[in-house]
């Protein structure tokens, strides 16, 4: 059934006659305790944390852990003495013997492994000439080896009643007063600037170490014109050094080739490497 209730409109004062207002108390709030725009008591709803954000929290927080530990870890380990180098072992040693490079290297005895590094065991080992490059390897806890590459003597210089051997970049490695006790060519130093002398290494640098052995001297009149002497008398012409590595691989071919009695050799032309011949 309709509501047949009519609505009470009480005039209010101060109001024209013939117009009709309306009003209603704020103690009757429309939709309840919190429908009023001008209420009190309004009430915020709270929603929750997107869980991918709450996750990307959690894994930050744990990686700055981490990263803290490992940082924690790597200071104690550079700075503990429990890495301190107490072992020196030394590798790739000829003419250098491995007890002098270890005495050269005794001040890094008590260092942390971590703090070492191959440029202070290069310069440690600086005045041993004999050494043309070295790098290390730690092996904890108290362990450095020590990788030494050695320069290679590849010739001969007559110095005084001596002669020297000297490297690729003329560097003197040793010394001997018999020529026949070293299987290396004798180079003139006296007769051979310092271009030439620089043509005549760089080629016998290049030479297979069983090649070398064969050879008695080296000489050139231009650093176009090398040329080397076997110790049986025989003569390789090399010429400049362009292809130097293919012509010491032709040349070592050629030497390995089975003498033909009929048809001696006494000249082996590797200066064109493509179109070798011998005469």
């Amino acid at each position: 059934m309709a509501d047949t209730r009519k609505p009470t409109f009480k005039p209010q004062a101060g109001t024209r006659p013939g117009v009709v207002s309306a009003e209603r108390s704020l103690d009757d709030p429309v939709g309840g305790p919190s429908g009023s725009a001008g209420g009190k008591d309004n009430n915020v709803v709270a929603f929750p944390e997107p869980k991918g954000r709450k996750r990307r929290r959690t894994v930050i927080t744990a990686l700055a852990i981490i990263v803290a530990l490992v940082a924690g870890i790597i200071v104690a380990a550079i700075y503990s003495p429990v890495f301190a180098v107490r072992t020196v072992t030394v590798d790739g040693t000829k003419l250098l013997q491995a007890g002098s490079v270890q005495k050269a290297l005794e001040p890094v005895k008590g260092k942390p492994l971590p703090q070492i590094s191959d440029a202070e065991i290069a310069a440690l080992l600086k005045p041993l000439v004999q050494v043309r490059s070295v790098s290390t390897e730690a092996r904890p806890p108290s362990e450095l080896l020590v990788h030494v590459v050695e320069r290679v003597p590849v010739a001969l210089v007559k110095s005084g009643d001596n002669y020297s051997l000297v490297d690729v970049d003329g560097v003197q490695l040793g010394s001997t007063a018999d020529t026949a006790s070293v299987a290396l060519p004798l180079i003139d130093g006296q007769g051979a600037n310092q271009n030439l002398f620089r043509a005549i290494t760089a080629v016998l640098a290049t030479l297979p170490e069983d090649v070398l052995a064969k050879m008695a001297s080296a000489s050139a009149s231009s650093p176009d014109a090398v040329e080397l002497k076997l110790t049986d008398g025989k003569i390789v012409v090399w010429g400049n050094a362009d292809e130097k590595e293919l012509k010491a691989r032709v040349l070592q071919a050629l030497l390995k080739a089975p003498a033909n009695p009929k048809v001696p050799v006494n000249v082996y032309d590797v200066s064109v490497p493509r179109h070798p011949f011998t005469k």
